[in-house]
């Protein structure tokens, strides 16, 4: 009996240790965490007025597209992306008040469903994962990511949702009105 006792005395002491060093490794990591920061920075590396990169790109209807020729709304996409299957709805039927010339959708590894549902209303640069030249383009790194690009070829808006971009008409977007 004795021994049991011990035995049970000695378990307790040890769940008691594992547990205080757990709570101890996750204070830490926590600690980490806010130091190294999982964002290190603006989650938009262009901003407002923000020039966005010479790039060259071809959509899947064989349509170029470039940096001298972009204007207008661009989508970040993204097949793995959850939350861009979220906004495609909302993407898709602003698309189609914007007009199919005023936008551009990235999509970023295999996904032919995406792909199909936004080629009616967009116009669509299908890429590696990495988003290719028009992602390094904008310095994109995550999706979904939105930019509203003027005539200037500069960033006039970033959001992460369409809600979040301004409402500002393509007319003046593209300087023609």
């Amino acid at each position: 009996m004795p021994y049991l006792a011990a035995a049970v005395v000695l378990l307790g002491v040890l769940c008691v240790l594992n547990l205080l060093l757990t709570i101890g490794i996750l204070r830490r990591m926590r600690a980490q965490g806010d130091r190294s920061g999982r964002h290190p920075g603006p989650l938009f590396a262009l901003g407002p007025g923000s020039p966005i990169g010479e790039f060259a790109a071809v959509t899947t209807t064989g349509e170029p597209v470039s940096h001298d020729t972009l204007t207008g709304t661009v989508g970040f996409f993204s097949a793995a992306c959850e939350a861009c299957h979220v906004m495609l709805p909302r993407f898709v039927e602003h698309a189609r008040q914007a007009g199919r010339e005023n936008m551009l959708a990235v999509v970023g590894g295999a996904d032919a469903e995406l792909v199909e549902t936004l080629t009616p209303v967009a116009r669509v640069v299908v890429a590696d994962l990495d988003g290719g030249p028009v992602a390094r383009a904008f310095q994109n790194t995550w999706t979904p990511a939105l930019y509203l690009v003027g005539d200037d070829h500069r960033v006039a808006a970033a959001a992460a949702t369409i809600e979040e971009l301004p409402t500002l008409t393509y007319d003046r977007v593209a300087g023609r009105g």
